[in-house]
């Protein structure tokens, strides 16, 4: 047992709830995160595409009112691309056989990379169906992603739900429940990492403020798709540390593979997340030297007087 363990601290997993009869209405903290890192997400595109200065040639990609349009779109991608991620990358057998648990979204299950690609997809057919500038577009998306994401990362250390792997580290946080008794050769309660607030540092705070520092001074919205790059490379990395640290998935946890890897090298692998991730960081990184090398190589214009 660690002895500087800080315990986990009092925080209902519902903001309220309302009866109505014998229905039970509940506002919980996660889907409060959702709703407000939407909006918050959509307040800050609204505030860059009116500082037209910010974009190249002085064209934001998209009107207010188109942005308001692709909200709900996001939405949409969010909630649909989530549940099947986490249907499919973590936990296929189990919903396969009861497909109609897939629809009970409100029971948890949530995935970052499905609901990732639901968002993309959902951008990609938006941006066709409107003509508009697709990696503008995207930079946009990237700069509101992480309020979402430390938001939701918040949430998830106030459910005591996704939390590290066991630590006796001064800062470690005995998580109720499963979390405190689970601890392999433990003594009394067991302290584990807090990867949910690692996350909401790492994933929000540090990478949202480097892709806001990038746009508002070095100018990298006139670059579009530089600062996706940056947001994908930033998230991977990120989410593959932190994967060092957080308890693995329980379906990959074994006798033989205590630790939770998806993917086996010799005594070594893997997690779900790792290689969820890799895609994402090697697309960032490509995408970022190809555009900031087209930019770069683009010859100016030669200057033709006229008289």
């Amino acid at each position: 047992m660690n002895l500087a363990a800080i315990p986990f601290p009092d925080i209902s997993p519902e903001i309220f709830s309302i009866e109505i009869g014998s229905l039970t209405f509940a506002l919980r903290w996660y889907a409060l995160a959702y709703i407000a890192g939407l909006l918050l997400g959509w307040q800050l595109c609204v505030r860059l595409i009116r500082n037209v200065e910010f974009w190249r040639d002085q064209t934001p990609p998209m009107t207010s009112l188109q942005l308001e349009q692709l909200l709900n779109w996001v939405v949409v991608g969010v909630i649909l691309g989530g549940r099947l991620g986490f249907v499919l990358f973590y936990q296929p057998d189990y919903y396969l056989a009861r497909p109609l648990e897939i629809l009970k979204v409100w029971q948890g299950g949530m995935s970052f990379h499905g609901g990732f690609l639901g968002v993309s997809v959902a951008a990609l057919v938006f941006a066709l169906r409107n003509r508009l500038e697709i990696l503008g577009l995207a930079d946009l998306l990237a700069l509101s992603a992480p309020i979402g994401l430390l938001l939701g990362r918040v949430a998830n250390f106030i459910n005591a739900e996704l939390w590290g792997r066991p630590t006796t580290l001064p800062w470690g946080v005995v998580f109720p429940g499963e979390a405190a008794q689970s601890c392999a050769g433990a003594i009394g309660l067991c302290a584990r990492h807090p990867s949910q607030i690692y996350e909401a540092a790492l994933e929000g705070l540090v990478l949202g403020a480097v892709l806001l520092t990038l746009a508002l001074r070095r100018k990298w919205l006139h670059s579009p798709g530089a600062l996706t790059g940056m947001f994908l490379a930033g998230y991977g990395s990120a989410r593959f540390l932190v994967e060092f640290v957080r308890q693995p998935d329980m379906q990959f946890v074994t006798e033989e593979n205590p630790i939770g890897h998806a993917l086996h090298f010799g005594t070594g692998g893997l997690t779900m997340g790792q290689i969820l991730s890799l895609p994402m960081i090697l697309t960032g990184v490509a995408l970022i030297w190809w555009v900031r090398s087209d930019r770069a190589n683009r010859k100016p214009k030669k200057h033709v007087e006229v008289g």
